[in-house]
């Protein structure tokens, strides 16, 4: 009767971690794909990725290599997804980034309803140029997006680093390079060993 006892206990203990896994149910993080999307809730007083039928389901601010930094006064270009949900097209005619940066769009950028426009590709079309602060990564830039028919939406946009995802961005101008790790004493004494 004891043996049997303590096989029902083990068994208990086995599935009970199991059991405690499945109570999260099929709404939990971890049963969603994760895909960054920085830009999805750093609108100002909004929700749902945008305001005024502007959506942008993502946006950064391409910072320096992991361990690196943008120099002050330097430049970071801005990559934006936008979808314009109104009945018209419309244009993003400026940006503006307040006391961080002069932000410069190329040519106002074209919004044809319904279509999903990169600003990025095939080179970036918005820059910030005469940055205030050195970035390494991490920060937030608030930036007002002036259109011809929606107005101004505001948004904090992150600076990311320029590795995982986005390691095969072309590198922003004026970035320092990452330090390179130096030897250790104890790499030097076994090498010279050999």
């Amino acid at each position: 009767m004891t043996r049997r006892r303590w096989i029902v206990a083990a068994a208990v203990f086995l599935v009970a971690p199991v059991l405690a896994g499945c109570s999260a149910g099929f709404d939990a993080n971890t049963n969603k794909p994760y895909a960054p999307n920085e830009a999805g809730v750093l609108f100002d007083q909004a929700k749902n990725y945008g305001m005024h039928g502007i959506q942008i389901p993502q946006a950064f601010i391409l910072g320096p290599d992991s361990g690196a930094q943008l120099a002050w006064r330097g430049s970071a270009p801005v990559y934006l997804n936008i979808l314009n949900t109104n009945g018209a097209s419309d244009t993003l005619t400026a940006v503006s980034a307040g006391t961080v940066a002069t932000a410069k769009v190329a040519a106002p950028i074209q919004l044809p309803s319904n279509q999903l426009v990169n600003t990025g590709k095939p080179s970036p079309q918005i820059m910030l140029e005469g940055i205030s602060k050195a970035l390494r990564g991490g920060e937030s830039i608030h930036l007002d997006l002036q259109f011809a028919n929606a107005g101004v939406v505001s948004m904090n946009v992150p600076v990311v680093t320029r590795s995982r995802e986005f390691k095969d961005y072309p590198p922003a101008p004026n970035a320092t390079a990452a330090p390179t790790p130096s030897p250790s004493a104890s790499a030097e004494a076994t090498e010279a060993a050999h």
